[in-house]
């Protein structure tokens, strides 16, 4: 972590939400502008998909990977299909706790589907589901942020249970109610995720959670269909600036700042998914036409989903997905293997079939 300003005692860590005059400004609501248009656009364009799963899936992985590395949790995205296609029983820690995530993320997407709204308790649901414990919200105190270098504490974030549960319920009141005269959905998704971070309200995971949180709230919003707009990558390009400005807001009130880089991030963000969605049609596209021309027994569109869907395929997602036998299932990768579109490898028990071009994108 970076050098940050001094410690700011949790006492000054008021309910939400911030005074309106902190939080609007022309150039943010320009700002707030560019990044709606640019978010209704990613909306519109995950409906050109053949299926929409395909980004889905593999923009989550791609997020629980980037996520997790903020927290310098590192693996590779091979490592990453491995596992979830072989089922190695020997993967390595750091690939367990990036798939802990995506399990998380997915946790907290059903929980908001099933309920339309997002409590204290899916929240510490998506934790748990992160963590792999039940500890909950704190209940002792000790916890402090500090500098990684220097060992400082820069932070010290609430402990006592009383004004835990106090600012918990008022972040679920702002996160689910939205009135007339609210500001913005994308200026509340910067004030709730820099409340959250600061109400720091779990032992570990708080960070990853509140990345999940943000996603899951333009769904409440309403804003996205789909889970498939993550800022965790803008974050990691931007670290110094994120860590710097958040504490801003606890040290001198600067919302502005932070307002406008959430706002730019959910912005830049937007416009790299929309081009990776044409990357994707386009490659989707080749695909089913290469197989069409030089494998025409083979060709289905369900068949090239099952591809796109499983950048590591193996045997049983096509029997599974297309109703055949393994003989047949098998047949089909081979042939497809053969006309240059796959590579297969031998990981653990499992022959594994890789889509090299979509993972070569997925991976950029």
């Amino acid at each position: 972590m970076i050098d940050l300003l001094p410690e700011q005692p949790y006492n000054q860590l008021p309910l939400l939400p911030p005074p309106r005059e902190h939080v609007e400004s022309v150039p943010i609501l320009r700002q707030e502008s560019r990044a709606m248009r640019a978010l209704a656009e990613l909306k519109g364009m995950t409906r050109l998909l053949p299926n929409p799963a395909i980004l889905v899936d593999a923009l989550v992985l791609k997020e629980a990977k980037a996520s997790s590395e903020i927290e310098n949790i590192i693996t590779t995205s091979d490592r990453l299909y491995q596992a979830l296609a072989a089922k190695e029983p020997n993967t390595d820690n750091a690939t367990k706790e990036v798939l802990r995530y995506r399990q998380a993320l997915y946790t907290g997407h059903r929980f908001i589907q099933s309920r339309g709204f997002l409590s204290t308790n899916g929240i510490v649901s998506i934790q748990q589901e992160l963590e792999a414990n039940q500890a909950g919200i704190r209940r002792l105190p000790g916890t402090a942020l500090r500098n990684d270098r220097t060992q400082e504490t820069i932070y010290t974030p609430p402990d006592d249970p009383h004004t835990l549960q106090t600012l918990m319920h008022n972040l679920e009141l702002y996160l689910n109610t939205n009135t007339e005269d609210d500001v913005s959905p994308l200026i509340k998704l910067a004030i709730q995720h820099y409340q959250f971070e600061s109400i720091h309200p779990f032992y570990d995971g708080n960070g990853r959670t509140g990345r999940i949180m943000n996603v899951l709230y333009l769904i409440l919003q309403e804003l996205l269909t789909e889970p498939v707009l993550y800022l965790s990558g803008y974050i990691i390009r931007n670290k110094a600036d994120y860590y710097r400005l958040l504490q801003e807001v606890r040290t001198r009130q600067n919302w502005a700042d932070w307002i406008l880089f959430m706002l730019k991030a959910v912005e830049e963000t937007a416009r790299q998914t929309i081009g990776q969605i044409l990357q994707i049609q386009a490659l989707f596209e080749q695909t089913a036409e290469h197989i069409r021309r030089d494998a025409p027994n083979v060709y289905s569109k369900e068949l090239v989903e099952v591809l796109f869907l499983y950048p590591y395929s193996k045997i049983e997602y096509v029997v599974d997905r297309l109703a055949v036998d393994r003989r047949t299932a098998s047949k089909y990768l081979r042939t497809i293997e053969k006309i240059g579109l796959l590579r297969s490898e031998q990981k653990w028990k499992e022959t594994l079939f890789i889509n090299t071009r979509l993972f070569d994108l997925l991976k950029e």
